[in-house]
């Protein structure tokens, strides 16, 4: 393990430490050591020796090839306990009983976890016809709203990172299973701020998705409504996007003490906070 700046005072230290992980967590994707660096505005070498402490701790982790830093596993399993703890846990789940009884369709909360979506919770609505998932659940990005959502907000490199290679799992006639059809469709969901599904994951279902914002406008979640086809339409579902996005602000509320950001949803491109480990 390396050893810490000894020049500077060991709450200076984990202060330091602490600030890295912000900005690792809050990038869009993984950082250099430059860009640590310049966003830190510490000396390189004391930069470079924060880093390596935090890795050996699992904190962060260095992507092999670019030698870009992002969650390690023991800072994303971190991320996860704080979102379910029971307290923050009744705060969104009262937003989704709300939006459900607002839609009467099933309603829930996701996370980007790694290259997956994460359900974190969900309220199901009353209809004996429905779509049934867990929290707990993962599904993939490329065919999920809250998935498309989340790479909309990423720059096409770490699309294409995420999404791995072509051509992508189909799970249905109406999987899009190639980059460019994904990124066709991510141009449309940067314009309106809303993901979408079309039957894509699971036949006879559509969905729509909403961003949950953080303090400086990236997505940090998602809320979404699910639906069979045989009871609703996209062009319906997007007249629920009103009791979505107000679910999405009382959630938000709960991730950012000076309240959601505001007109930061339409139209604005934000950068995604993914815990980029599997935990």
């Amino acid at each position: 393990m390396s050893e810490p700046d000894k020049s500077a005072p060991s709450e200076s230290i984990a202060l330091r430490a602490f600030s890295m992980l912000e900005q690792v967590a809050r990038a869009a994707g993984p950082l250099s050591l430059e860009e640590l660096t310049v966003a830190l505005g510490l000396p390189k070498p004391s930069v470079f020796r924060i880093a390596n402490l935090l890795r050996d701790a699992d904190l962060l982790s260095r992507e092999p090839a670019s030698k870009r830093y992002t969650m390690g596993p023991r800072l994303a399993a971190f991320a996860i306990d704080l979102w379910r703890s029971d307290t923050m846990r009744q705060h969104w789940h009262g937003a989704l009983e709300e939006a459900v009884a607002a839609i009467g369709e099933s309603c829930n909360l996701t996370l980007l976890e790694g290259d997956k979506v994460l359900y974190l919770d969900r309220v199901e609505t009353n209809h004996p016809l429905r779509l049934h998932l867990e929290a707990g659940t993962r599904v993939p990005l490329h065919c999920t709203a809250s998935g498309k959502l989340f790479l909309s907000a990423m720059a096409k490199d770490e699309v294409q990172r995420l999404l791995g290679r072509e051509p992508y799992e189909r799970f249905t006639p109406k999987t899009l299973t190639s980059l460019k059809a994904v990124q066709a469709d991510l141009a449309r969901v940067r314009k309106t701020g809303i993901g979408t599904h079309d039957s894509e994951r699971f036949a006879d279902s559509v969905a729509i998705a909403v961003p949950v914002l953080g303090r400086g406008g990236e997505i940090v979640a998602a809320v979404a409504m699910h639906a069979p086809s045989s009871r609703a339409s996209l062009a319906t579902c997007m007249g629920y996007v009103d009791a979505l996005r107000r679910a999405a602000s009382k959630i938000a509320l709960t991730l950012t003490p000076s309240g959601p950001v505001v007109g930061a949803t339409r139209g604005r491109r934000t950068a995604a906070r993914p815990a980029r480990r599997t935990v």
